[in-house]
Order: C-alpha cells, then sequence, then structure tokens
C-alpha cells in the first residue's frame, strides 16, 4: 500500500512526494485495484537479486589504493594553487585570483567526488560477501522507478554498474555469446555503439587479444578497457566474455552480467508515437533500418552546416561570422548530444546554453571566457532551431501540452492526470510564501509553499513530465510481462536489463509493450480527463496525426538496443 512494502524495518512510501499534499492525497485515495499494476512492477524490481562482482570490485579497490585518476575514478590529488605572479600590474593580480578561485572551486569539487567514490565502496565492501541482496524500490511523483537504497545500486555511475551483477547466473545459449559481444562493444563506446550489429560482432573479435589480456591482467596488462567510454561496465563483460570463450563449451557457459537495451533518445521515440510523425519516428529507429539512426549525429551535421555556411559570409553586415570560424572545428555529436536528449525535457535556452558551454570547456580549445559564452550562444541557437526543424510534430504535442497546462493553472489549479497504468500523477509547483520568524536570538527568513499555483512552471514542466509518466508505464507494463515469462528483469528508466540468454525474448516483449501502450488513444483520454475535471475550460482539440504505423518497432531491430 501506499506506506507498506519496500523495506522491512526503514518507513518505506510508494512515491517519494516531498511533502506534497495533493500528490499524497491523491495516491491514496485512489483504489487500491487501480494501482495493481504499479505495485506488482515495483515488486519485480525489487525482486531481483543483486551481488558484488568481486574481480571488478578488486580492481577498483587496487586502482583507488593507487591513488586514482583512472577509468572514471577520482584522482585522490588536489590540483595545485597557482603561484603568485611577482608583478605589479592590476590586470595580472585580477587573473591570478580568479585562477585561485577557479582551482579552489574544482578542489572542493574533487573532494565532494571522492566522498562519494569512499561512501559506494564502502557499500561494496559490506555486501561483498553477501550471496545476494535486494534494492527495494519506489516512485517519483511522475511514475518513474528508482531503488530506495542512495549509495551503491545499479542507476548510479559506471563504478556502480560495473560492481554490481545479478546473483543468479544462467547459461549463456548462442544468443547470449552474441548479445554479451554487442554489449561489450556499446560499453566500449567512442562511436562503435552506433554501428550496425555485425559491426560490432567484427570489432569484438578484431580486439579479442585485447579483451583477454584485460581480463586476465587488468591493473598491470595492457590495460585496453580503461579507454572505454564505460569502462568498470566494459572490464565485466571482457571479463565474463573470456570465462566464456576460454571454457570448453563458451555456449554452456554461466553469466551473471546484465545486458542493456537502451531506447534510443527515448523522449522523441515517445512523441514520434503520440503524433505518429513518420520522420520523426525514422529519426529515432522507429523504424527498421539496416543500422541505428543517430539522431544526434544527425543534428550534428546539420548545425555544421549552418555554422560553415555562417563563417563563409561577410563578416561587416554578420556579427556571427567570427563565432561561426571559431565553432566550426568544434561541431561533433558530443557537442550537441545532450541538448538533443533534453529538448524533449522542456530545456530552456540558458540550459542548453550551460550544457553546449561546458562541452566546450571540456574540449578546452577556447580559452577566453567572452568568446567562450559568445561562441556558447551562437551554438544553442543554431542547435535548437535544427531540432525544431527536424520535429515538428514533438514541437506541435510540446505546444498544445503546454497550453492545457496555462489554461488548467489559470484556474489556480494543479495539472493532474492519470497515467496508463493507472498511476494518479499531480504537479507539484506552486509559489513560494516567505515567513519571519523572529527568536530571542535572531530573525529567520523561511520559505515555504503557499497556496497559489505558479503557472510558468505548471506549463513548463507538463510536457517532459507527462513523457516521463509514458516512459515509465512502458517500463512498467515491459517489467511485468518480463517476469510473466521467467526473465530477471532490472530497468534505469529507458535502458532495460537481462540475462544475455533472454535478450531476445526482452526485444520482443518490449517492443509488443510499446505498441500496446500507442494502441491507446493516449492524447484523447487525457484531453477527456481534463475535460471532466474543468467543465468550464475551453481545451484546444488534439493535435493533428501523421500516417506512421506504430506496429513498425515490432521489425525495427534498433528500437531499443
Amino acid at each position: 500500500s501506499y506506506d507498506k512494502g519496500g523495506h522491512l524495518f526503514l518507513p518505506s512510501y510508494v512515491m517519494r512526494t516531498h511533502g506534497v499534499k495533493d500528490q499524497k492525497e491523491a495516491i491514496k485515495s485512489v483504489p487500491r485495484k487501480q494501482l495493481r499494476k504499479v505495485f506488482e512492477a515495483l515488486d519485480i524490481l525489487g525482486g531481483t537479486k543483486w551481488r558484488v562482482n568481486r574481480r571488478v570490485h578488486d580492481v577498483v579497490e587496487t586502482i583507488w589504493s593507487r591513488g586514482g585518476g583512472i577509468a572514471g575514478l577520482v584522482d585522490k590529488g588536489n590540483i595545485p594553487l597557482p603561484e603568485q605572479p611577482e608583478t605589479e600590474d592590476p590586470d595580472e593580480i585580477q587573473k591570478w585570483k580568479w585562477s585561485v578561485k577557479k582551482t579552489k572551486k574544482a578542489n572542493r569539487e574533487l573532494h565532494a567526488e571522492r566522498c562519494d567514490t569512499e561512501l559506494k565502496l564502502s557499500v561494496a565492501r559490506k555486501m561483498r560477501e553477501e550471496d545476494g541482496f535486494y534494492y527495494p524500490h519506489n516512485l517519483d511523483f511522475r511514475g518513474r522507478a528508482y531503488p530506495m537504497h542512495p549509495h551503491l545500486s545499479h542507476l548510479g555511475s559506471d563504478l556502480c554498474r560495473g560492481v554490481l551483477e545479478y546473483a543468479e547466473g544462467r547459461p549463456l545459449g548462442k544468443s547470449g555469446l552474441r548479445w554479451l559481444k554487442i554489449h561489450l562493444a556499446n560499453k566500449y563506446g567512442g562511436g562503435i555503439e552506433k554501428l550496425s550489429h555485425e559491426s560490432k560482432l567484427t570489432f569484438v573479435e578484431d580486439h579479442l587479444p585485447d579483451i583477454f589480456d584485460s581480463a586476465a591482467n587488468p591493473v598491470d596488462g595492457n590495460c585496453w578497457w580503461i579507454n572505454a567510454e564505460d569502462p568498470f561496465q566494459c572490464l565485466a563483460a571482457c571479463m565474463d566474455l573470456s570465462n566464456a570463450l576460454e571454457s570448453s563449451s563458451p555456449h554452456g557457459a554461466v553469466s551473471h552480467l546484465p545486458i542493456h537495451q537502451d531506447g534510443s533518445c527515448n523522449g522523441l521515440q515517445h512523441y514520434a508515437a503520440l503524433g505518429r510523425d513518420y520522420m520523426g519516428a525514422a529519426a529515432v529507429n522507429l523504424v527498421p533500418g539496416e543500422k541505428p539512426a543517430d539522431i544526434y549525429s544527425e543534428i550534428a551535421a546539420r548545425v555544421l552546416d549552418v555554422v560553415r555556411e555562417d563563417s563563409m559570409k561577410d563578416p561587416a553586415t554578420d556579427p556571427s561570422v567570427p563565432l561561426a570560424k571559431v565553432l566550426v572545428d568544434e561541431v561533433d555529436r558530443k557537442l550537441v548530444k545532450q541538448t538533443v536528449m533534453t529538448s524533449v525535457y522542456g530545456v530552456t535556452f540558458i540550459g542548453a546554453r550551460q550544457q553546449i558551454m561546458k562541452r566546450l570547456q571540456e574540449k578546452g580549445h577556447i580559452t577566453d571566457d567572452k568568446l567562450l559564452y559568445d561562441v556558447s550562444c551562437y551554438a544553442t541557437r543554431v542547435t535548437l532551431d535544427a531540432l525544431g526543424q527536424m520535429f515538428q510534430s514533438a514541437r506541435a504535442i510540446m505546444a498544445w501540452l503546454g497550453d492545457c497546462a496555462k489554461m488548467i493553472a489559470s484556474k489556480n489549479q494543479p495539472v493532474r492526470w492519470t497515467s496508463p497504468v493507472g498511476l494518479p500523477v499531480v504537479q507539484p509547483y506552486k509559489k513560494y510564501k516567505n515567513y519571519m520568524i523572529r527568536t530571542s536570538l535572531q530573525c529567520l527568513a523561511l520559505r515555504r509553499e503557499g497556496d497559489a499555483i505558479a503557472t510558468q512552471r505548471q506549463k513548463a514542466a507538463f510536457p517532459p513530465n507527462f513523457v516521463h509518466s509514458l516512459d515509465s508505464s512502458h517500463m512498467m507494463m515491459t517489467a511485468i510481462t518480463c517476469k510473466e515469462a521467467g526473465l530477471h528483469f532490472a530497468g534505469v528508466h529507458d535502458s532495460f536489463w537481462v540475462h544475455a540468454c533472454d535478450v531476445d525474448k526482452m526485444n520482443q516483449i518490449l517492443r509488443e509493450q510499446f505498441v500496446e501502450l500507442y494502441s491507446m488513444p493516449i492524447l484523447e483520454n487525457l484531453l477527456e480527463e481534463f475535460q471532466t475535471l474543468f467543465p468550464t475550460v475551453e481545451f484546444p482539440p488534439c493535435p493533428a496525426q501523421g500516417n506512421f504505423d506504430v506496429r513498425e518497432v515490432l521489425t525495427s531491430t534498433y528500437f531499443f538496443n
């Protein structure tokens, strides 16, 4: 029920309401029968048994004891503070003060990362000898599921995921061995994850000596695995694969490794299905293709075309020419990826600019802060324009959702809806009120939520929250069906995990559940629910739909991959 289940002794609540009364009342007042699927899915996620992957954990501890700083582990040493210049020049002194401030900030962040790593490793040390343990899950207000434990869980970083594996092993079989190789290639990354499955298998075959060396001598060998995008997960896969290939019967080798199948830009996949938008669907792998369509590379290519064009213009008439000339060598997939990913979740111009500025800082080619800011603004504008052209249907749905939310909020009511699995969702955004508390010692200013609805926040947050409630519904539906088929399922939002031997079965299930989800008239149901709740409001009609047939995902290899 609302407050029973999960942990045995710790207080456990089915939803993280953060004290929001409306949400708490909504979930408590719903008949238990309506939440059956939600409780069942949480039970399934909490019933997956994990253990510490001791071989990977040993490698992590060795690297950590030697000072970290490789394979994504934070360095144990601080960055030295810059020397004070021997000049009296005020500009130089100011520059030095700025760089000292920057270095101190970076060192504070390193310290926080070290504390975080130490917490994660302390849990791994404590649980290392256990045969198995479980992660009870609960929901955020949109219905996305999270493990309740805060430090070491499969929701965490590459370190956490590398150190964890399923407690129960299953024989690989022929298809499992193939999926283990594909998983290894995906975790190596560096562009390999965008290739076709056959090319990934070839990549693994070509690097077998490196894989065997990584597994046998991970710390003092050639350390091929360290260059992977997800080094510890890649190492775990190297160890699993070399175990299988060195055994007398590779297909009979028992594997404990969870194999991931991830949605490709999952938010846009949901928008394309909602709007039956063929062009959008093809860009995010809802349509079958020979190799995965890569939306990030496609947007990067469009951005590069515009930047090249701008750099050729006359600088006297166009102020963006010098910025385009600086940016032209910086545009790649990584620069635009986070902005494309978060665009469907309503990222603002300022948020997108910060993302792009961070990527440009990482490259380190633009050192002047003012120039970095101006180039980031220009790059953001071009990227968001390219996105708008490519996903007009998604933009139309986002605008419609935003309009509906604004109308509801203008009545001083929060936006509320029921997700396809029956979960009531209430947006918690209200205006804050300030309170002054006078005590004999001091005067305290407290902020608390008032009764007035924050209209702009309700409007901006509704499109992303609604899509999150859809992706969580898809995950729950998949989890329930996987359990019925005897699979050990784990999930992180739009990344679904099972044993290698079960990947083919899960791929079939998650596609069938996606089709089932979008066989429902989702937007029509939403409009009907709004009209029932607010009969006096004239809501705009649902956006027009395209001619894409959602059943095409059943044969799309790279829909989740």
